[in-house]
């Protein structure tokens, strides 16, 4: 029997996160006797994914993080690596912020396929935004193939002549819709376990960082709670921001109305306890989570900053983040009475090509073959 197709995902880690989620999603439903997913992560610590990975014949592999002043060890901890390791028939790199350093490494050492992969339409504040920028500026030169979550996560890593010149692919931010189905007998139960039966649920899943914008998310949940006494917040994920906002919750009294459940796997539960998913991000590539709580037939109450592409239904509705906390709260309450009525969102995303089986069956192809990848180009 032949053997598969090793392809090796360049992340930071392999805990629980968007891209790390988009990645594991694909991974899953792909056809093991013909690809194998490796991973490169940027540490040496254990990934929460690491057990799955192992279980499903994944093999993860590490390098040091990058961080400017070790320029030099870090490409030459690259050149050991991909010496030692030329078995790929693919590399992708999801780690945009280094790849134009370890895509051409790859290259060089005769991996016969570099991708590089946008997943974020912007980058944080400061000097780590900064030599972000300087980074991938030229990662457009230096990738076989340019991948993209999104036009707007396109533009912010490749730049727009690269679109208008067709170079770049938009691959969906897929899910298993069936997972994320929604189940009135789940809802009720994962409510009941929280002590929330009778409440109207706010939820947000997404890591406690700047982007993320959770202080605003604070700001409306504050105004919904002087228009409901029965408001909660659930929020999931976890990050390095998650203390402050936790002593913010604090100070504002609100300690037993807000729950902070960390990481999970099986989000999917949570999504069915939800009445209404909030979602103010300052930028975003494509955010998995909104898939997903469309899937479940959530409400969405989202940025402008995120891109128009991730209403894929009209559960959607787009608010700018320069209006006041007040008229969030109150664009919630006007559809209050709709998002309790909850409906079967599988074939809509379906519909989109979201839906993570037809994206496999595409990409195994193209790993296979190394020609006609999938997606649209971007426009």
């Amino acid at each position: 029997m032949t053997n598969p197709v090793r392809v090796l995902n360049v992340l930071g880690t392999t805990n629980l996160g968007g891209a790390e989620s988009r990645v594991m999603e694909l991974y899953r439903a792909m056809d093991k006797k013909k690809v194998q997913f490796d991973f490169l992560v940027h540490t040496d610590k254990e990934g929460q994914y690491d057990a799955e990975i192992q279980q499903l014949g994944g093999r993860i592999y590490h390098v040091p993080r990058f961080r400017v002043i070790n320029y030099l060890s870090y490409r030459k901890a690259l050149r050991r690596f991909f010496g030692e390791h030329r078995e790929f028939v693919a590399v992708q790199g999801h780690m945009t912020s280094t790849a134009a350093i370890y895509l051409p490494i790859a290259k060089k050492a005769g991996i016969p396929m570099t991708i590089a992969h946008a997943r974020s339409a912007g980058v944080d504040r400061g000097l780590k935004g900064f030599v972000t920028r300087i980074l991938r500026s030229s990662l457009k030169y230096k990738a076989d193939y340019c991948f993209a979550c999104s036009a707007e996560a396109a533009e912010a890593v490749y730049g727009r002549n690269w679109i208008e010149a067709g170079k770049v692919r938009t691959i969906p931010n897929a899910i298993d819709v069936q997972r994320f189905a929604f189940q009135e007998e789940v809802r009720q139960r994962v409510r009941k376990e929280l002590g929330l039966d009778h409440n109207f649920v706010i939820g947000h899943i997404g890591r406690f960082s700047f982007m993320k914008n959770h202080n605003y998310l604070i700001d409306i949940f504050v105004q919904l709670c002087k228009i409901r006494d029965d408001a909660a917040l659930v929020l999931i994920g976890e990050g390095e921001l998650k203390q402050k906002i936790q002593e913010r919750v604090n100070q504002l009294g609100l300690a037993g109305r807000v729950r902070f459940l960390g990481n999970s796997f099986d989000v999917e539960r949570y999504y069915q306890a939800f009445d209404y998913f909030v979602f103010p991000s300052l930028f975003e590539g494509l955010p998995g989570s909104v898939v997903e709580a469309q899937a479940s037939g959530l409400r969405c109450l989202v940025s402008d900053k995120v891109t128009k592409e991730a209403a894929l239904t009209e559960l959607v509705t787009y608010k700018s983040i320069e209006e006041s906390a007040a008229s969030w709260a109150s664009e919630v309450m006007r559809n209050s009475k709709k998002a309790l009525v909850r409906e079967d969102m599988r074939a809509a995303i379906a519909e989109k090509d979201f839906d993570v089986q037809k994206l496999a069956a595409e990409m195994e192809v193209f790993y296979m073959s190394g020609k006609n990848p999938p997606g649209a180009v971007t426009r």
